[in-house]
């Protein structure tokens, strides 16, 4: 590969993320071709094409991010994808991530699939904390990691083309628990004569210390004890929630982004597992795989 090919690539889309990944490429010296699906303004320096096979052409690394799994078919559809090294950086499900992988393949290409951990204003910017995770070619990893390095931090996990998206969704689902826990506990004190700013490092350094109860989670997966050094036992919870419920309805506010997690935990100590801590809720939220639907 020449050093003017190493230096360009291609990307189609250019909504807030896409073009923050186009200025990251541009600022750092790289020759960026850009296609969106409608009429946007390019960010500077860019060599707008006419059609997305124009993009697509002119580069062998082409990074794909649109709104969907379904955009991304519907872009690439009828392209010449041979020799084309496709990065996926669209939030898609691991169903939908290995049998786009399927997809390119048979079309001649290769797929890099991608999950962001990151917002816009993070791409590009030195210790910004934002990381990218890629999984599926590690070929295709392999050829592109200087350019890949460029917006953000890199997490290669794995040979599976599914397992980016599915380390991306598990991690934002954690991330939505705790946004549920906060807009509960803001709404808690919404009523009284509390500020919220005062509220929020208190808030976040709670959250900041109750974070490392996951590594206890992991262990006791791991093990299969899930009594192992516990300190606070479920069937303890428990009896804990009743307060919290109460305190709920005492301040006016709606159990309902709790109560959801609390059955789960007492239907957990129904069945005996009192003594453990809320591990075994992963085993209730465990069920048997049905298949997915995936587009040919």
């Amino acid at each position: 590969m020449s050093e003017s090919s190493k230096k360009s690539l291609t990307v189609l889309g250019l909504g807030d993320m896409g073009a923050a990944l186009v200025r990251s490429w541009l600022t750092t010296g790289y020759t960026v071709t850009v296609w969106n699906r409608s009429a946007r303004p390019a960010p500077e320096g860019a060599v707008v094409a006419a059609t997305a096979a124009e993009a697509a052409a002119a580069n062998s690394l082409v990074v794909v991010c649109l709104l969907d799994d379904v955009s991304v078919r519907e872009t690439l559809d009828g392209i010449d994808l041979t020799g084309r090294d496709i990065v996926n950086m669209t939030t898609s499900t691991p169903a939908e991530a290995r049998a786009l992988s399927d997809w390119i393949t048979m079309r001649g290409g290769r797929l890099l699939d991608a999950g962001i951990m990151a917002v816009p204003s993070m791409i590009g910017v030195a210790d910004s904390g934002g990381y990218v995770f890629y999984s599926g070619s590690a070929e295709v990893y392999e050829t592109h990691a200087e350019a890949l390095t460029v917006p953000a931090g890199v997490n290669y996990v794995g040979s599976d083309a599914g397992f980016a998206a599915l380390y991306d969704i598990a991690l934002l689902s954690a991330m939505w628990g705790m946004f549920a826990g906060a807009a509960h506990a803001f709404a808690l004190i919404g009523s009284e004569d509390i500020s919220p700013a005062d509220f929020a490092p208190l808030m976040v350094g709670y959250q900041q210390a109750m974070a490392g109860y996951a590594y206890g989670t992991a262990a006791q997966l791991a093990s299969g004890d899930y009594a192992e050094g516990v300190e606070s036992n479920l069937a303890m919870m428990c009896t804990t929630n009743g307060t919290l419920l109460r305190t709920a309805e005492e301040q006016g506010v709606s159990p309902e982004l709790l109560t959801p997690f609390m059955a789960l935990m007492e239907r957990r100590v129904a069945e005996g597992g009192g003594s453990e801590s809320t591990t075994g809720v992963v085993d209730l939220l465990r069920r048997p795989k049905t298949p997915v639907a995936q587009h040919q």
